[in-house]
């Protein structure tokens, strides 16, 4: 059959968050190019109309940039009533930390749980609350292989926070369900965004590291976009509760 594609986005409208760089941004230029609406929301204005400026618009889509800092009441309220009704949402936003046990005090996992948990699950809750998200509509969070297959050292407060997202999705791929809402995650093994490359692990160690990985390199921000729209399109119509492992054969 011509033009049959079941993994087309095509009028779908789909709110991507922390959509200004690494997997957020791959996973909604991606989508444009398999014809959605997107709808991208993060902080820094500058690179989120950056990636507002690479979204294919050769199907006639219209995309929208919203900026907004989750962590901020005014700001996550402004994005839902911009937002509108929407097919799909991807959780892209958050931030990493590398810590020993002993120094991981309160103050730093309230710090990570406020960005990697607390918001995204309310910017959830309320669009869902508010039935904005249109029935047979998806969700898609990104957890983490750290924290839910891989236990690193120093690794304890960003695993602990994506194990909570892996938790908290499965329960909503329950509770969504009546409506039709699929709620499914991805959970990565190291990919090369600028998360890795914040000073912590020297480059030497990364490339040390990707020697582990029986492909032999760390995934790329479009290895997760793909699996992001497979999520988000009718090819996954039956999927739900489920986190899938990308992550190079990592795991076994």
């Amino acid at each position: 059959m011509q033009n049959y594609n079941p993994f087309s986005l095509r009028g779908k409208t789909i709110l991507v968050t922390g959509a200004s760089s690494g997997i957020g941004k791959a996973t909604a230029v991606e989508c444009a190019r398999m014809g959605a609406n997107l709808i991208v929301t993060a902080r820094n204005e500058e690179r989120l109309n950056a990636t507002l400026a690479a979204l294919d618009v050769e199907s006639g889509q219209k995309h929208k940039a919203v900026i907004a800092d989750l962590l901020v009441a005014e700001q996550m309220e402004k994005l839902i009533v911009e937002s509108g009704k929407i097919d799909g949402l991807v959780l892209c936003s958050g931030k990493g930390l590398t810590l020993p046990f002993q120094f991981s005090s309160r103050d730093k996992f309230d710090d990570i749980f406020e960005t990697n948990f607390y918001a995204p699950v309310e910017l959830m809750r309320v669009l869902y609350k508010k039935k904005q998200i249109n029935k047979e509509g998806s969700v898609v969070i990104l957890a983490s292989l750290g924290g839910t297959e891989v236990f690193s050292g120093g690794n304890c407060i960003y695993g602990a926070s994506k194990a909570a997202l892996n938790s908290v999705m499965k329960f909503c791929a329950k509770e969504f369900a009546p409506r039709k809402v699929r709620v499914n995650g991805i959970c990565p093994g190291m990919v090369d965004t600028p998360l890795i490359h914040r000073g912590t692990v020297s480059e030497e160690q990364l490339q040390e590291d990707m020697k582990r990985y029986p492909l032999k390199r760390y995934g790329r921000p479009e290895d997760i976009a793909y699996n992001a729209v497979y999520l988000l399109s009718d090819a996954s119509a039956w999927m739900t509760g489920h986190a899938m492992v990308l992550d190079g054969g990592m795991s076994i």
